[in-house]
């Protein structure tokens, strides 16, 4: 399903950075309140966390970045931020509104905000020019996920990334990583404490070695 065009004259007015967390709090906690077990925490992601969980990305190497599940942007703007002028990031979210509001609030002509499942991101790939990506990012809570889902998800992103590339995952609990320890190559885990609450980073590693082996 395409993306909603909805977009703001962001000309006329630019809310400050006061007014703008503030509204992204408020979208962020009315779509918790709706949707909790597609959310998973009543607060956004803290910069710390932001920062650890995209330190590790090689900017200047990167050309497609892939965002499951980017709520209000948190993460969204950080990567346009350091994101390469020739790369693209595709944006994917199950709910309508977070959708609306992205595109709403970000206007970067790399940015394809698209309305659909994590499961579908290899078409989402495809429709937006590209055959794989460099890097996957997600924040989908995989333990409330429907039995089955979150397999699919983690399959089908080792599918789409590059030789080399990772999926990069912050969850509240462990339980992804017996999602991804079978079927990719490394897997490392740190926990941010600096995040209410303190948060897990998982990246997951695609076979680069057994790739360049074959």
């Amino acid at each position: 399903m395409a993306s909603i065009p909805l977009k703001k004259n962001h000309a006329a007015r630019r809310p400050g950075r006061k007014a703008k967390f503030l509204g992204q709090w408020s979208m962020f906690f009315r779509q918790f309140v709706k949707h909790p077990g597609m959310i998973g925490s009543v607060i956004p992601s803290s910069q710390a966390l932001v920062d650890t969980v995209l330190d590790d990305v090689d900017w200047d190497t990167t050309r497609l970045f892939v965002e499951y599940g980017p709520g209000v942007g948190t993460f969204t703007q950080t990567i346009l931020d350091r994101l390469h002028p020739e790369a693209k990031l595709i944006a994917i979210d199950l709910n309508l509104d977070f959708v609306a509001y992205l595109e709403a609030e970000i206007s970067d002509p790399r940015l394809r905000v698209v309305h659909g499942s994590a499961v579908d991101v290899r078409r989402f790939v495809t429709e937006a020019g590209f055959r794989q990506a460099d890097y996957v990012l997600s924040g989908i809570p995989f333990s409330t996920l429907p039995e089955g889902v979150g397999e699919a998800i983690c399959a089908e992103t080792h599918a789409v990334l590059r030789s080399g590339g990772a999926f990069l995952v912050y969850q509240y609990s462990a339980f992804v990583r017996r999602l991804l320890t079978p079927i990719f190559m490394r897997v490392t885990e740190r926990t941010v404490w600096r995040n209410i609450p303190p948060c897990r980073t998982f990246h997951a590693l695609r076979d680069e070695a057994l790739a360049q082996a074959a």
